[in-house]
């Protein structure tokens, strides 16, 4: 499974000041602690950056790759020129474009670049009209517009990652369940299937600093049992990363791992955790239970949910 550390972000302060002031020692710490705490692609999130963003770009892989080699880098902005700036500079199919969508501009421009330089594609499933919520529009965008254009321009199904788009529990709660019915059925529309991918935080923005793990890993967890093949995450959240690590390795050495793996397991059966999966005296076990209900939109999200 890829992992792309997220934390090289320009909605971070600490990300804006330090690129700024072009810091480049911190960036070139931020890209080790994450390579060292088990992610495999680092996102490079530099904003819109109209004027300055192929300058940027170009300074801000070369600290990366000083800290981490050859690790794959995701090229995240919207400014086309840039990405292609960090295209040249990162060896050919070790990079990953953040992103096209269905929306015809980025249709026609973005797929040919990727395909030029032998990069993966993030593929996100939005239209003109925006990010529709059933799982079936999801997949629909996917199946009619983006396999097609990723065709023409000769991108191969692997190297496509197609994004369903993960949206908050705050104010887009009915969304949450269907990104993950989307990734369950873009796993079985194409042989081979195309690879897919989730902004893994985005499911707990606008919520409490406090509760965002505990949504996110559930989440991730839910995610996986469906067949997802690479997440945008924090890999510095090491109980994020150990619950990844209890999933991919089947460790049930300790109650909460093991009802991970229930989790786990009922939702690639598509089916749900079930009261007596859980002790509801322990109150880690309590949470993700918790937590669950709201990610299938069975209890409506509040800020206090896990006190009800």
């Amino acid at each position: 499974m890829l992992l792309l550390g997220e934390n090289i972000h320009i909605v971070s302060p600490k990300v804006k000041e330090a690129l700024a002031a072009r810091n480049g020692a911190f960036f070139v710490d931020l890209a080790r602690r994450q390579k060292e705490a088990g992610a495999n692609v680092l996102d490079l999130n530099i904003g819109p950056q109209k004027k300055a963003g192929p300058e940027v770009m170009d300074w801000l892989v070369d600290c990366v790759q000083e800290a981490v080699g050859d690790m794959m880098l995701s090229l995240d902005t919207t400014n086309l020129a840039a990405i292609e700036v960090g295209l040249k500079k990162v060896k050919r199919g070790n990079a990953i474009v953040n992103s096209t969508s269905a929306e015809a501009e980025r249709l026609a421009n973005v797929p040919p670049v990727a395909a030029r330089y032998g990069a993966k594609l993030i593929a996100l499933t939005m239209a003109k009209e925006g990010i529709p919520v059933s799982a079936d529009a999801r997949v629909a965008i996917a199946m009619e517009t983006l396999f097609p254009r990723a065709q023409e321009v000769g991108i191969p199904m692997e190297n496509l990652l197609i994004d369903p788009l993960v949206l908050t529990v705050s104010g887009c709660q009915q969304y949450v369940p269907e990104c993950i019915e989307a990734v369950r059925m873009l796993k079985m529309v194409a042989d081979p299937p195309p690879m897919t991918n989730a902004g893994l935080s985005n499911v707990s923005n606008q919520v409490p600093a406090v509760m965002r793990p505990l949504l996110n890993r559930t989440y991730m967890i839910m995610l996986m049992a469906v067949g997802l093949d690479a997440a945008i995450v924090d890999p510095l959240d090491h109980e994020l990363m150990e619950a990844v690590r209890i999933v991919q390795q089947r460790d049930d050495s300790t109650a909460l791992g093991a009802l991970y793996l229930k989790l786990h397991d009922a939702v690639a059966a598509g089916a749900e955790l079930e009261p007596t999966d859980v002790d509801m005296g322990d109150p880690a076990q309590a949470e993700v239970w918790k937590t669950v209900q709201v990610l299938l939109n069975k209890v409506i999200y509040t800020d206090s949910y896990l006190r009800l």
